[in-house]
């Protein structure tokens, strides 16, 4: 018995000492996606790209790398730097603007009279480029990259012209 309640004591110690180590931040991929996409007059499309973050810490988003196909066509160049610090479990939005090709803008025509039963795949990938803020752990200033890819639908906005969502 004494020694059953001197292994429990040094159990309960060993829990106590592991709890006084330095917090493990829990930093995970945020969720990407095209929130918004409006055609400009000049023709290039501006995205509302949202970034959602999925982490226990506040990030700051720093710059995108990537590209968007339409329609399974010729990918675009996305990219973009900006300073979006955006809490943990919370999301945020940068506008992009892109060129499409001649294709894509084709593409997009051929939907935008369906309203809102039109759709038009989309795929979104690349790395984002990101560090844990540095008001919640100010000792941590590793930045981190993380890859991303989002799949789905772009239809027209009923009653706003040239807005997708």
């Amino acid at each position: 018995m004494k020694r059953l309640l001197h292994g429990l004591a040094l159990v309960a110690f060993a829990t106590l000492l592991s709890a006084c180590g330095p917090q493990r931040q829990s930093v995970f991929p945020p969720t990407i996606t095209i929130q918004q996409m409006r055609v400009q007059p000049d023709g290039a499309w501006q995205l509302t790209v949202r970034f959602q973050n999925n982490s226990y810490t506040g990030m700051n988003y720093q710059s995108i790398e990537g590209q968007m196909d339409i329609a399974q066509g010729i990918p675009v160049r996305v990219h973009a730097a900006f300073d979006l610090d955006v809490p943990s479990f919370a999301g945020d939005v940068v506008q992009v603007e892109v060129l499409p090709t001649p294709a894509m803008s084709q593409a997009l025509q051929a939907i935008a009279g369906k309203g809102s039963a039109g759709q038009l795949p989309y795929t979104l990938r690349g790395v984002v480029h990101c560090a844990p803020n540095l008001e919640d752990h100010p000792d941590n200033k590793n930045p981190r990259d993380f890859p991303f890819t989002s799949n789905s639908f772009l239809s027209p906005v009923p009653g706003v012209p040239n807005t997708f969502r």
